[in-house]
């Protein structure tokens, strides 16, 4: 320690150490940023996890206090605490690494240390003084770090799903404006990367909208369906050992009131404390969600390619130069960065689903890489979200010319005649069209099959992109 650092005498199980007087953690945080320097990514870094830590101790500490076990006194200083750490602050005082030994110990006794020298501070004491309000004792009354951490960790869930909301809302609303503003553009649609049968391409933007409609009414459902049920109250391994028989219910009312969430207690304590599967199924979901926007980004940066020996359909805005060697060539920067946020959180499924499987009888201790995964991939998707759709859908054009000469010149297009027509024509002049080079539309008029005026309607937007009815082909034919 630098002499000229103002110290505090701190004591633990293994002995005694000096702590900065500046710092409002303790001892085990000490050592703890000590043993574990393994990541970039901090506790400070993930502020919906302090804020529920410091509502689980909150609501810990009124239910104590209902039960006459912790004094008003004792109390008020905890909730002071707790309710500045809520507020954002002192959040710096977190410096843990996310990944850690000691199935989340050393962050439970992170956030004991702080909200109890906060605390001490209240009350008119200094920091470290923990005869008059103590980490243990005190602040973790009736806790263990193995209710206290996983119930912190699904509450830090719900709050990080309500803030993914948002921008996930606003992408959907940003490809609804682009189905309606390309309601009109006929283009060909394709199979395997081949020419298809033609759509339009406001029907290909309200697809991507409707599969991802499909994934934010999952997201929002599962918090009230899995992730509201805590195991709080049952400390060490779901029994409740040190707890009184009321105690659970007072915390979990507490908690809910504190958060303004739906918290239940999990009917069964202890399976809730060794099991996973909330986590996994909710990992999966950001998987499906991360999947579906990949294809997205792929499709848009296909779409895009050229500008002028590629598909070239649509326009994206250009973000910056895109070589230092090509002049004038700019690349789809902003959907290759959310292909690659993508391929993360992909990635952040699997390490979930291992550590999920890694937990041994009564606890997972591998409880911190879940949730630092699991809050690492909703704030990775809640930004990618948002500079998706500011930074390239809002701009997207259309070649609107292109995509109708592409259609008229496609074998593709032979399809929509094949009711009036039959396969057997229709199959021969898709092969001639190919041999020769020569559009089907050309030689179809050739050989008057269908007169131009039949054919003008059967091209229409309307027939070629929606089912017709039998009335209108058998009028056609006739």
């Amino acid at each position: 320690m630098n002499a000229d650092v103002s110290t505090r005498i701190e004591k633990d199980l293994l002995g005694l150490r000096e702590v900065p007087t500046q710092f409002y953690y303790g001892i085990q945080t000490l050592r703890a940023i000590e043993n574990f320097d393994l990541s970039a990514s901090k506790l400070a870094q993930f502020p919906n996890l302090i804020k529920s830590l410091a509502m689980v101790k909150m609501a810990c500490a009124k239910a104590n206090q209902s039960l006459q076990k912790l004094d008003q006194h004792k109390y008020e200083a905890i909730e002071y605490a707790c309710s500045r750490l809520i507020h954002g602050e002192f959040h710096q005082q977190f410096p843990l690494d996310m990944i850690q030994g000691g199935a989340g110990t050393s962050t439970n006794m992170n956030a004991n240390e702080v909200i109890a020298n906060i605390g001490l501070e209240y009350l008119g004491h200094a920091k470290g003084e923990y005869q008059y309000l103590h980490p243990n004792n005190d602040v973790n009354m009736s806790q263990s770090t193995n209710d206290v951490y996983p119930t912190a960790i699904r509450l830090g869930l719900l709050l990080s799903l309500d803030d993914l909301h948002a921008p996930f809302r606003r992408l959907i609303d940003s490809l609804r404006v682009k189905g309606q503003e390309f309601s009109h553009v006929l283009k060909m649609g394709r199979t395997q990367l081949q020419d298809a049968v033609p759509m339009t391409l406001g029907q290909e933007f309200n697809a991507f909208a409707a599969t991802l409609e499909k994934d934010l009414a999952k997201l929002s459902s599962i918090p009230y369906s899995t992730l509201n049920y805590m195991n709080l109250g049952g400390t060490a391994i779901g029994t409740g050992i040190n707890t009184e028989a009321s105690y659970t219910s007072l915390a979990v009312t507490a908690l809910s009131k504190i958060s303004q969430k739906d918290i239940q207690s999990a009917p069964d304590l202890i399976e809730a404390t060794s099991d996973m599967g909330d986590f996994v199924l909710l990992s999966g979901l950001l998987k499906c969600t991360a999947t579906k926007l990949s294809k997205i980004a792929n499709d848009l940066r296909l779409l895009s390619s050229g500008p002028r020996a590629g598909i070239q359909e649509i326009n994206l805005q250009p973000r910056q130069p895109g070589s230092s060697i090509m002049p004038g060539k700019v690349n789809p920067v902003i959907p290759e960065a959310l292909n690659l946020a993508c391929f993360q959180i992909i990635a952040n499924d699997l390490a979930v689903t291992l550590a999920a499987e890694a937990g041994q009888l009564q606890l997972n201790a591998m409880e911190p890489l879940i949730a630092f995964k699991l809050l690492e991939s909703i704030e990775l998707l809640g930004k990618a979200l948002a500079m998706f759709q500011t930074h390239c859908v809002e701009h997207i054009t259309a070649n609107e010319e292109y995509c109708k000469a592409q259609v008229e010149n496609s074998i593709g297009i032979i399809t929509a005649l094949n009711p009036y027509l039959g396969y057997e024509t229709t199959t021969r002049i898709a092969k001639t069209a190919n041999q020769t080079g020569a559009s089907v539309l050309e030689l179809v008029r050739q050989e008057h099959l269908i007169t131009d005026d039949v054919l003008t309607k059967i091209l229409t937007v309307e027939n070629m992109v929606q089912p017709s009815s039998n009335t209108m082909q058998e009028k056609l034919i006739a």
